[in-house]
């Protein structure tokens, strides 16, 4: 899932880790397409086969320190928080990103919003 993920690639960036190996998933991949892309990861490759295929995830330091500062799971199993389009704000004044799952797939909170899309709001990522 991908709080696993998160929390791994946190807990790697703080002890100056170089990469970190995650298990596999569809939605993690697209997770990762859009941390990618937003430069708070380095590059990932999928590695292995179908029953053990995993990510390995390089990891990207700014001046010594790890991109990413911190991480905010707004929806859990328990709880899914869902948002309309008109009520997606930046995080963090503009230095974070919102990561939201909509019908047309995962996307940054910024791209929803021009797409006019609302939907789960997965995390907050800083």
């Amino acid at each position: 899932m991908y709080t696993d993920l998160l929390v791994k690639i946190k807990n790697a960036q703080a002890v100056k880790g170089d990469a970190v190996k995650a298990a596999y998933s569809v939605m993690d991949k697209a997770i990762l397409d859009v941390l990618e892309k937003k430069n708070f990861i380095g590059a990932f490759q999928v590695m292995g086969r179908i029953p053990k295929k995993v990510f390995e995830i390089n990891l990207k330091y700014k001046q010594g320190e790890g991109v990413v500062h911190g991480v905010n799971i707004l929806s859990k199993p328990s709880r899914h928080l869902y948002v309309g389009y008109q009520d997606i704000r930046a995080v963090k004044q503009g230095f974070g990103l919102l990561v939201v799952s909509t019908s047309k797939g995962i996307m940054d909170g910024q791209a929803a919003k021009k797409l006019k899309l609302g939907g789960e709001m997965l995390f907050e990522i800083w």
